[in-house]
């Protein structure tokens, strides 16, 4: 598969956060091009055995979470409603009139109800919807829901993968399935070649909801290098572009407190001599919010960077990314993994 392929395939599995198992099983597909050391945790975490240099040799890690938000079944109301929470930071201003698919017994197609704007009030007009007023409508009674649907089911939003202009995607998922696929550009890259290092990749459940996938799986890989690779805001004309990368200008190397900066320095480094174009992200406060921050305390402390991806649109069923900033964090992963001097 190609890199549209691979994430149209990725983007099309459900896999909000605790019921990744779709999810799961299309990464595992993937994975088998390049192990057979395949393993799906308890906790919906995929953990991949890529490469083994001995045991003299640094243990890499490569990670990227799995999970999506969405929404999850909380009860079904006489009028065959179905009242709903949130599974992560569902942006709540977007929700009216979404499509959803409920994922009971067997997938359902919805809609999240919205009031007609000519029965609205001018009090209704500038109001964001709380969660405990957000219901789905299917179609179904009560009684047909019933045998279809229960308590706990997740719910996912339609937003299939689309080309846009000028190299870019849109789909729902894209945070963190995009960083999936650059991962599996870089296990392109070295597949068959004689690395200075073991390599594990995982790609970790429920980062949308604490980073728990991330904690357990570095304990049992036990890696002495990682690095995370997550999505970060890309810059659109009413963002502050102090805290924005841009779309088309590469990875951006991530800086904080608790990422090494040795790391860091030869990301930098490798980026400029493979002529791969990169951008830095700084992040005070000693923490990035993502997988990085679990990995790196992870039993004695492991050594972690961190690589983000530039996305617009962040948390919505229309995030958007460039296909050319995939390929260039594919090649700056696979540069790294061939360094030498971990």
């Amino acid at each position: 598969m190609n890199l549209y392929e691979q994430l149209s395939l990725l983007c099309g599995a459900a896999g909000v956060s605790g019921e990744e198992g779709d999810a799961c099983e299309a990464a595992a597909r993937l994975l088998r091009d390049y192990t057979d050391q395949i393993t799906i945790t308890p906790g919906h975490s995929v953990i991949a055995r890529v490469y083994d240099a001995g045991p003299d040799k640094p243990h890499v890690m490569l990670d990227a979470h799995i999970d999506e938000i969405g929404m999850i079944v909380t009860h079904i109301e006489d009028s065959g409603l179905i009242q709903v929470a949130s599974v992560g930071g569902v942006d709540r201003r977007l929700l009216p009139a979404q499509e959803v698919t409920v994922h009971g017994k067997k997938p359902l197609s919805g809609v999240i109800l919205v009031k007609s704007p000519h029965l609205l009030t001018e009090e209704e007009r500038t109001k964001v919807p709380e969660m405990d007023e957000v219901v789905i409508d299917t179609g179904y009674t009560k009684e047909e829901l019933e045998e279809l649907v229960t308590p706990g089911d997740r719910i996912t939003f339609r937003g299939k993968l689309t080309r846009l202009q000028g190299g870019h995607v849109t789909s729902r998922a894209l945070d963190d399935r995009a960083c999936m696929a650059c991962i599996l550009q870089a296990l392109e890259l070295t597949k068959g070649k004689e690395l200075p290092c073991s390599l594990s990749v995982v790609f970790s459940a429920q980062e949308e909801v604490g980073g728990v996938g991330a904690i357990t799986s570095t304990y049992d890989v036990h890696p002495d290098l990682a690095i995370a690779v997550d999505v970060s805001f890309a810059l659109t004309p009413d963002a502050d572009p102090r805290k924005c990368g841009k779309l088309g200008e590469g990875p951006m190397i991530g800086i904080s407190p608790i990422l090494d900066r040795e790391i860091w320095t030869r990301l930098q480094a490798l980026a400029k001599a493979e002529g791969i174009p990169s951008q830095n992200e700084v992040m005070g406060g000693g923490h990035t919010g993502t997988n990085a921050d679990g990995i790196t305390l992870s039993r004695g402390g492991v050594r972690t960077g961190l690589i983000s991806l530039p996305l617009r649109y962040m948390h919505t069923p229309a995030e958007v990314v460039r296909l050319s900033d995939m390929e260039a964090i594919g090649r700056l992963l696979a540069a790294w993994l061939c360094w030498e001097e971990k």
